[in-house]
């Protein structure tokens, strides 16, 4: 099942693959977004490792029950061939309501069909106000006119 655009990566494809990754983690349906990865993608979480849609289905459902009204906004660093390097910040609460910005890095590598095998990614949490919040939109994708990360400074 290809799922484009497919490698090698342009400035312009590289950017869509990762907004469509953005707006399918906005949508915060695990099974749905495992599907864009390859059956036996491999992960790197922060500590976590994990291996096939199974495991991804199951961290990712465990994320969205804790990280709560969570909106997430990615951009492209570099690619080449069939690897992107995204860096992506999202904010969210936890039960007790106390608001997250959480910063990260990704380095994705592609199959042929344009399924990520590989995603490794280093993420760090700052403690925010309610009030510091930047990502103001109702929960599912990024509307088209939200400023991106660097519009906002970040």
């Amino acid at each position: 099942m290809a799922r484009p655009p497919l490698p090698p990566f342009t400035a312009e494809t590289a950017a869509q693959k990762a907004r469509m990754a953005e707006d399918a983690w906005n949508g915060r349906d695990p099974a749905k977004v495992a599907l864009a990865y390859t059956p036996d993608s491999r992960w790197r979480n922060r500590s976590e490792f994990l291996s096939g849609r199974d495991a991804i289905v199951a961290f990712l459902t465990a994320k969205w029950e804790r990280e709560l009204e969570y909106r997430l906004i990615k951009e492209v660093w570099a690619f080449e061939g069939n690897r992107i390097a995204a860096r992506f910040a999202y904010e969210w609460h936890n039960a007790t309501g106390d608001w997250f910005r959480s910063y990260g890095n990704e380095n994705w590598q592609f199959d042929a069909e344009g399924l990520m095998a590989v995603r490794l990614a280093s993420i760090n949490d700052v403690p925010i106000s309610e009030g510091e919040r930047l990502f103001h939109w109702p929960q599912g994708p990024r509307p088209a006119d939200h400023p991106g990360l660097s519009d906002l400074g970040l």
